[in-house]
């Protein structure tokens, strides 16, 4: 998974400018309306608004950046620290903090996790068991107990 696009967001742009293929495919999560504006319409729009397409390099730029940030978080992190961040991310953003640790509702899937991951099922299923063997975590369905969070940013910088 590249990118959750939400309302009002632009996708598939680089044909626009290259003429080439998406390298890319896209899917809606849930009920969408898409507007499709042709290549040439575009264009004349663009030629007419400069500004317009000095902000469409800009999302372009945007997206270039966060695709490298993946390749580089691919080619040097394990499936096991980008879970870790992921959790870790989710438990400050959603998180609710009691005695027992940090309460987390996960709202996706393993295999969601998975694919925005980069990784598989099976991994992301493993890796929350070895967490939870450790006992950086209790993992009860979707329902996550993070005991010790600060154990767990650890582990991200620690070399494996």
């Amino acid at each position: 998974m590249l990118a959750i696009e939400g309302p009002g967001s632009s996708f598939a742009e680089l044909p626009v400018f290259d003429g080439g293929n998406y390298p890319a495919a896209a899917a809606a999560s849930e009920d969408t309306e898409l507007l499709f504006i042709s290549r040439k319409d575009f264009q004349n729009f663009c030629r007419e608004h400069p500004d317009v397409a000095l902000k469409v390099i800009a999302v372009v730029g945007g997206r270039l950046r966060r695709l490298v940030g993946i390749i580089e978080e691919l080619s040097f992190t394990t499936v096991r620290q980008r879970l870790i961040a992921l959790i870790l991310q989710l438990a400050e953003a959603e998180g609710t903090r009691s005695k027992g640790g940090i309460h987390l509702e996960l709202k996706k899937s393993h295999q969601d996790f998975a694919a925005e991951l980069g990784t598989v099922r099976e991994l992301v299923s493993r890796n929350l068991s070895w967490l939870q063997a450790e006992g950086y975590l209790e993992v009860e369905g979707r329902k996550l107990v993070i005991k010790d969070f600060a154990g767990m940013k650890r582990e991200l910088s620690s070399p494996e």
